[in-house]
């Protein structure tokens, strides 16, 4: 699994760097099933939404993963950048879980269709 990480107005340090392939890196163990020939790439954009507001939604996180028939895409924003990037991870796990069940779901029912003929 490969990240690739794009910052817009906010300078990445090691540590927040750290924090979001610790974060994004953590789904791999639901990505194992789709990395079988090649690699899954998960593209990722954390950003400053603006440079003169102190307060509020200030920080955005973006994640879009390519699985085979869909692009799954979480974003988020938020006071903190590690608050921002959780999110991310949460809603992307969330739908790495929904496109998995879908996919079992339909490969069964083909199972059955096949069965019936």
């Amino acid at each position: 699994m490969k990240i690739n990480i794009k910052t817009t107005n906010l300078e990445i340090t090691p540590a927040i760097n750290d924090y979001l392939e610790l974060k994004i890196g953590s789904l791999k163990r639901f990505l194992n099933k789709f990395e079988k020939d090649d690699e899954v790439i998960i593209s990722t954009e954390i950003a400053k939404t603006t440079k003169h507001h102190k307060k509020g939604d200030v920080f955005y996180a973006e994640a879009n993963i390519c699985l085979p028939g869909k692009i799954l895409r979480a974003e988020h924003s938020d006071w903190d950048i590690r608050v921002a990037i959780d999110n991310v991870r949460d809603k992307l796990q969330q739908e790495i879980k929904k496109y998995k069940t879908k996919k079992e779901i339909s490969r069964k029912i083909g199972a059955k269709l096949r069965g019936k003929k």
